[in-house]
């Protein structure tokens, strides 16, 4: 169990969160909310004693083993993968290096026949006899085959590592579990093993997450960091989605009532002031517009931006027609005799375990690189507008934002560029940054902002989720269920995926699968899994 108490954060004049009070009880998983610079990963950081609060306490109990994901993918660069995840467990991994460094002594005596003893019997209560076997099962759960498991950490590819952290989290039964970010760079089908882990866990967790679908598998309750406050709500991330919009229209009415009061009291104020009879009433109803503004709500650090497309005309009868696309990259075959007709209306989620392929088709679409062989064609009426997943080269001058949106806008002025920057959460100095100081999500809004004001009636969108928090998906989701054209598009958010696309192609080594149907509807289908298993030459699970 976690007890926090009158808990505050502050950094110089900003304040976090303040005075807050909850407990999280085992067997419950939290799921942890907020705006970007919101401190969910700050209140994990305190949780776990790396942060000290401003004031305030977390009290956790003496005999309580928290575990945490690990970020730094190097740490662990000179330890093999499966010692890698038993050091999860520190007071096990001590334990075990203790007893193999007693039992390798050349000269064992007595006292080391006495010590080795102890050793065994808390070896035995601390789980050391299974601990390979777990860990390799978890090795196992999250994508990492047998045959890696006595590599080296710093051999292995970055999402491996990712991966093997997450299994290192996961080993031993901590009794507090804090997760930051573990689906990133996990594909479906792992994915779906940790929602079926995570509801066998008896424990406390609390996770950070961008991801709804795995919210809203996962959580018992929703913890919100909004308005310098942690309120806790019981249900999953859908249910507090709810509440949150009530909420919000609570304080709206509230707000609008306030101020239809000082506008109603600032009347009288004006007329009466000079009036002698009237003059204490005015006095008083001046008094009472102060408090009313000094009492203001609390304003919400949660914001949405305003993602909308608008086509300039609509596609035509012949939108593109791809006929046997091949790609090689660095000795890689990435895209073999690939063929495509795309349709009116068409929402194509493109999934499959090679992201390099979908970057390489969407690349060629539009005329980044050259297919080794095979060709396509856009229709007529067709201006698509592209989303790379890669956007740095964007942003390597010093141009602020207004002198950098301002190169894809027919309107020009500074008051249009600010208008449109501002429904982008860049308003006032903030639409002076210079573009190559801005943060990963500022630059998604940057290239979503490029995008709306091209007036293309086909989006091809590579990634487009990475970065942004819940918000920005939201807004940029619903923009893209409202756009009335074509959309191609890869994702690896299970709920982006399930609510825009009509029309899922798997990109296979052998070849491609493509169905009309929604990604739930393509995720349960055993023809689909049948012809997987064809293409792949072996059970392949579904991945985004």
């Amino acid at each position: 169990m976690i007890t926090v108490q009158e808990l505050t954060l502050t950094f110089g004049e900003r304040t976090l969160f303040k005075d807050v009070n909850l407990r999280f009880l085992p067997g419950n998983c939290y799921g942890l909310i907020g705006a970007n610079g919101a401190g969910k990963s700050t209140f994990l950081k305190i949780i776990e004693g790396e942060i000290e609060p401003t004031s305030g306490q977390v009290i956790i109990p003496n005999n309580q083993r928290i575990a945490v994901l690990q970020q730094d993918q190097f740490t662990y660069d000179e330890v093999n993968v499966l010692d890698t995840v038993i050091m999860g467990h520190d007071q096990l991994f001590a334990l075990m290096q203790e007893r193999n460094a007693i039992y390798a002594k050349p000269d064992f005596d007595e006292v080391d026949g006495l010590r080795a003893a102890d050793l065994e019997v808390e070896f035995a209560e601390l789980g050391g006899y299974e601990a390979e076997a777990e860990a390799g099962a978890l090795l196992e759960g999250v994508g990492i085959p047998t045959d890696l498991h006595d590599r080296r950490m710093g051999s292995l590819e970055a999402a491996q590592k990712v991966r093997i952290l997450l299994a290192q989290a996961l080993f031993g039964n901590p009794d507090i579990l804090l997760l930051d970010e573990p689906t990133n760079q996990l594909d479906l089908e792992t994915i779906t093993w940790l929602e079926d882990f995570l509801a066998r866990f008896d424990n406390t967790v609390i996770v950070v997450s961008h991801d709804r679908h795995f919210l809203n598998n996962v959580c018992t309750h929703i913890a919100d960091i909004d308005f310098r406050q942690i309120k806790l709500y019981v249900g999953n991330y859908d249910f507090w989605y709810e509440v949150s919009q009530l909420v919000a229209l609570q304080n709206k009415n509230q707000r609008k009532k306030r101020d239809d009061k000082i506008q109603e009291l600032q009347a009288f104020v004006q007329r009466f002031s000079r009036n002698r009879s009237k003059a204490r009433q005015a006095t008083s109803r001046k008094r009472l517009i102060e408090k009313l503004s000094i009492n203001d709500l609390p304003q919400s650090s949660r914001k949405f931006p305003y993602v909308e497309f608008t086509p300039e005309r609509p596609c035509g009868r012949t939108i593109l027609e791809i006929q046997s696309l091949t790609h090689t990259v660095d000795g890689e075959l990435v895209l073999r005799d690939f063929s495509l007709v795309v349709n009116q209306g068409d929402k194509i989620a493109f999934v499959g375990p090679n992201d390099l392929a979908k970057t390489t088709l969407f690349e060629i679409l539009m005329d980044e690189i050259e297919p080794d062989y095979g060709e396509f064609r856009w229709g007529t009426t067709i201006t698509p507008a592209y989303f790379p997943k890669e956007n740095s080269a964007f942003f390597e001058g010093d141009l602020n934002l207004i002198e950098w949106l301002g190169q894809y806008s027919a309107d020009t002025s500074e008051t249009f560029l600010r208008g449109f920057l501002g429904r982008m959460l860049f308003s006032g100095d903030e639409a002076l940054k210079k573009t190559n100081v801005l943060s990963g999500g500022e630059r998604v809004r940057c290239m979503l902002s490029r995008m709306m004001l091209s007036g293309a009636n086909v989006l091809v969108l590579d990634e487009p989720t990475n970065h942004l928090d819940l918000e920005a998906i939201t807004a940029l989701n619903d923009g893209l269920i409202r756009f009335p054209e074509v959309v191609l598009f890869a994702s690896h958010d299970f709920q982006f995926v399930e609510t825009i696309a009509n029309r899922i192609v798997e990109i296979t080594p052998n070849g491609v699968i493509d169905k009309v149907v929604s990604f739930e509807e393509y995720v349960s289908d055993d023809s689909v899994q049948r012809r997987r298993d064809e293409l792949y030459g072996t059970h392949e699970g579904i991945r985004v």
